[in-house]
């Protein structure tokens, strides 16, 4: 669902940038209370995870494809405010380096595939986990729903956006029928691995899923007849820091190097309903054409599965250290502000 440019007008774009940077400005807030010294590292590798299976696209139906949107993951993986600035860093790499996603639209993707996303999909997890049993199979459900929406939300926030600035004249009955109907279909396959890599990161390590903080509360066992707190587990029975981080920047790299040129090549929903509805007739070149990554290869290396791996863990170790580098800051700034009362004694 990345955005061209020449999609919307200068105006529509304009005030999606306007909106776009006050989330942000509120998401970089917000997350110097999501972030702590063992969640910042967390917060990097959603985002460069995100990168790499967003180059998975898999195929939904009559030749279209469909990839992860990640805001529902990030959200839930590291918090909402977190979330919005995992994906937010994806798209501003992937918008200069591949020229995936215009520029002038970087308002508009932000909006639509960050915020948007991120918000909905918190939101019904939330919602969710009131009414399931706090168990981490309701974290893995709740997830699986919450992704499920957050896709066709975001269609539903194109439409919206288009019909307020599109810049084509296409009927917004049609647009909308046909956006939504693709991204139900990709909301599947965004539920299906959002809620296996939950699932997954729970299962090892729940203290550091954002989610799952309200299931942080000690084993009882009864103990003729009466409850008791069992013994805490030790320390290395459970998936150290590094190793959790370690294992996802593998998985990572493997995914976006290896795995991503067994890719659908079927356009994706946005790029299949703009073409069958005439609405890409004015999309412009992208500003990063040039760009020795775009389109997720490698300018002058001729062999394809090469070029494009060569392309992936480029985004993957470029992703990482830009999403650490945010998100080290943030934390710093919350140990900062968190010092200044008792400096001032």
């Amino acid at each position: 669902m990345h955005v061209p440019d020449g999609f919307i007008d200068a105006p529509t774009s304009a005030v999606t940038a306007v909106v776009a940077a006050g989330a942000l400005a509120v998401s970089l807030r917000g997350a110097r209370r999501e972030l702590d010294e063992r969640t910042a590292p967390l917060a990097g590798l959603v985002a460069a995870f995100i990168f790499a299976v967003q180059m998975l696209n898999f195929p939904v139906a009559a030749g279209t494809s469909g990839h992860l949107l990640g805001g529902a993951l990030a959200a839930i993986l590291v918090g909402p405010y977190t979330g919005v600035l995992c994906v937010s860093v994806v798209l501003l790499m992937q918008g200069i380096l591949f020229a995936d996603g215009g520029l002038t639209a970087l308002g508009v993707n932000i909006t639509d595939m960050a915020i948007v996303t991120t918000v909905v999909a918190y939101a019904v997890f939330r919602g969710l986990l009131k009414v399931l049993p706090r168990t981490r199979r309701s974290v893995t459900a709740a997830s699986f729903v919450a992704a499920l929406l957050s896709v066709p939300a975001a269609s539903v926030a194109f439409t919206l956006l288009y019909a307020i600035g599109g810049t084509t004249d296409v009927s917004i009955g049609k647009v909308a029928t046909a956006m939504i109907g693709v991204h139900v279909l990709i909301g599947v396959g965004e539920a299906a691995i959002t809620a296996l890599t939950v699932g997954a990161v729970v299962a090892v390590r729940p203290d550091l899923v954002h989610g799952a903080r309200e299931l942080r509360q000690g084993l009882k066992l009864r103990v003729n007849g009466v409850l008791v707190d069992a013994p805490a587990a030790p320390a290395a029975a459970r998936t150290s820091r590094r190793t959790l981080w370690i294992t996802g920047l593998v998985t990572s790299l493997v995914l976006a190097g290896f795995v991503s040129f067994y890719a659908s090549a079927n356009p994706d929903g946005l790029e299949k309903v703009a073409h069958d509805k005439g609405i890409d007739v004015k999309a412009e070149e992208h500003a990063s054409a040039g760009s020795p990554l775009a389109d997720y290869g490698v300018k002058d290396v001729s062999d394809a599965r090469l070029s494009g791996g060569l392309a992936g863990v480029i985004g993957v170790g470029v992703t990482v250290v830009a999403g650490s580098a945010v998100f080290w800051a943030v934390r710093r700034r919350r140990g900062e502000a968190a010092r200044t009362p008792s400096e001032a004694l």
